[in-house]
């Protein structure tokens, strides 16, 4: 099974398997990650997690951080491989398919955005790969579109996204 860890918003959102945990900790990821973890995890972890999932932004510098070093340490403790993937694709509403439009507010009139394609709860393409927008261009490309800005992440969408994704390259994407 796999571990997801977003802490890239203000919410602190972890999934195993199909149990999730989604918090809002503002700016206290790290004080509240340790804990959120022995909530979420049985005892028999590390043995049945197959490989960890971490949103690597856009987001908070610090947030971003924490859960990144938090992943690596895991992982690198207990031999999996960490797999990252843009926190855009968290912020899908799985239970909506079709095309959807995923933002979060870069400041000074920016935003960071993707447009995917979403089948059976998951991602299945991206339709506008993730990027920073001018909020005037991203809302030209999402008119129409089922749109939803700042959301709260889905760490079930984004451990799906991990397996979507495999073995890419990955770096930390802040804000």
């Amino acid at each position: 099974m796999y571990l997801a860890l977003e802490t890239a918003t203000p919410y602190l959102a972890l999934a195993y398997g199909s149990r999730s945990l989604v918090r809002e900790v503002g700016r206290q990821h790290a004080e509240r990650l340790p804990q959120a973890l022995r909530e979420l995890l049985p005892e028999q972890c590390p043995g049945a997690v197959s490989h960890i999932v971490i949103g690597v932004g856009p987001g908070s510098y610090t947030g971003v951080r924490v859960g990144a070093s938090y992943a690596l340490g895991l992982g690198r403790a207990w031999g999996l491989q960490v797999l990252g993937v843009s926190t855009l694709e968290s912020l899908i509403d799985s239970a909506q398919n079709g095309v959807q439009a995923v933002s979060l507010d870069a400041r000074k009139g920016a935003l960071y955005g993707a447009i995917y394609e979403i089948v059976g709860g998951a991602v299945q393409r991206e339709v506008v790969p993730p990027a920073k927008f001018t909020a005037e261009d991203f809302a030209v490309r999402a008119a129409g579109l089922y749109w939803r800005k700042d959301a709260v992440p889905d760490p079930v969408a984004l451990a799906l996204a991990g397996e979507r994704h495999g073995q890419e390259a990955w770096q930390l994407q802040y804000l």
